[in-house]
């Protein structure tokens, strides 16, 4: 090797260690296990794109287990740079001062980009005069079921509560059970608003005890009661899954990003999904999380983090994005990149049909302590230890202790 080889190595080599300092790790921590395996090679091809940034993605266990981290997280060297926020936590970290207002990032996008995100999925973020969320996974619950039950049945999904419940009781046997409902807030907050009411008014207040809201409970008390309806306990997902693959029970409701989750199983039956029940004037709530910049950051991570979020918002990006997870499109652009993959099955886009009555879900700080109230309403109610009037009370008074 020749002194001018030697000469050229070396500078290489320090240009290299150079590039490689002065690189920013961006930490990105989310709660998609099912999909892990995208959300790691998206974070490649980032990383691939550019030497200025490089993001570390870590899954780190369900919206509740990832919640709790990042709380004990908070101050420390294990604190991530991006979070994915689920969006009932969202407003409570806004609330906090707990992560960055990213408007003079946005402010410079073109009216071309942001005009094509769902007009809804992109105001989410904005809360308490800024921009504190960026979108990427939103969805909205959608109904469940045993097509080929229904089928033998003579049925057709129900399309309003009066007729689920009918068929919740047409379809049980001594062998399953019509419908399952599992007791989480965003499920019975579905219901409500599906109805025509709301659980949170204009001015912050909790409605628990509106008419709507006791309608809902009563009728899956009537339900659990008549045993035409399983009842399973917020956290108790995975077993109530498994009553649904196991043909146990034969309609119910979860997120449309639920289906790959399904998807793991053997699943012996057509599977299907459909709308919600709905009353006219009815709404359902979105669902998903928010990303968000956590307070700690530095200028260069937080620039890192957004440049990442606009990786994943590339409209061939979000179709390899909403392939693997079922997650609804966040920008019109991704729709045609998916014509094929909703024409393949047509239950893909059930959640998409709802998307003009969707709406966002209660943006307080307080609600991420409310909707357990919520959840333990269900569960008292649903257990036969209260009525629903009275669960519904007990929860509206504990609402506005802690208001």
């Amino acid at each position: 090797m020749s002194k001018i080889d030697r000469a050229l190595i070396t500078v290489l080599l320090a240009a290299a260690l150079t590039s490689a300092a002065a690189q920013t790790t961006v930490t990105f921590w989310h709660s998609m296990g099912a999909v892990e395996e995208t959300v790691a090679a998206l974070t490649e091809t980032f990383n691939a794109s550019q030497d200025r940034y490089r993001v570390e993605s870590r899954m780190v266990g369900s919206y509740n287990d990832a919640q709790t981290r990042l709380i004990a997280a908070f101050g420390t060297a294990d604190e991530p740079t991006l979070f994915q926020a689920e969006i009932g936590f969202f407003p409570q970290l806004v609330g906090d001062g707990a992560v960055q207002d990213l408007q003079a990032l946005v402010d410079p996008l073109s009216e071309a980009f942001v005009g094509d995100f769902f007009d809804g999925l992109w105001r989410y973020g904005e809360l308490a005069g800024g921009r504190f969320g960026l979108p990427w996974n939103s969805s909205t619950p959608v109904m469940y079921y045993n097509a080929d039950a229904l089928r033998r049945a003579g049925l057709q999904p129900p399309t309003t509560w009066e007729a689920f419940a009918e068929t919740a009781s047409a379809l049980t046997s001594r062998q399953a059970q019509g419908a399952m409902f599992v007791g989480d807030s965003w499920l019975f907050e579905m219901m409500v608003l599906s109805l025509g009411g709301e659980l949170v008014l204009e001015d912050g207040t909790p409605n628990f005890e509106s008419a709507e809201a006791l309608e809902a409970l009563t009728l899956l008390q009537q339900l659990v009661r008549s045993g035409d309806l399983a009842f399973h306990a917020a956290g108790q997902d995975t077993t109530a899954i498994l009553t649904f693959i196991r043909t146990r029970t034969l309609m119910t409701f979860a997120s449309i990003a639920n289906w790959p989750d399904v998807r793991r199983f053997s699943v012996a039956f057509d599977v299907a999904a459909a709308p919600v029940p709905m009353r006219e004037g009815g709404r359902v709530p979105l669902g998903g999380a928010q990303l968000v910049v956590m307070r700690n950051a530095s200028e260069a991570e937080r620039d890192g983090a957004f440049a990442f979020w606009l990786h994943l918002m590339e409209p061939e990006h979000l179709a390899t994005w909403i392939e693997a997870s079922y997650y609804i499109p966040v920008r019109r652009a991704a729709l045609p990149l998916l014509e094929d993959f909703y024409a393949a099955d047509p239950n893909r886009a059930a959640a998409l049909a709802q998307l003009e009555v969707a709406v966002p879900r209660p943006r307080l700080s307080a609600f991420n302590a409310w909707r357990r109230l919520l959840d333990d309403a269900m569960e008292r109610s649903l257990r036969g230890t209260q009525r629903p009037a009275d669960a519904l009370a007990e929860a509206q008074r504990r609402a506005l202790e802690v208001r």
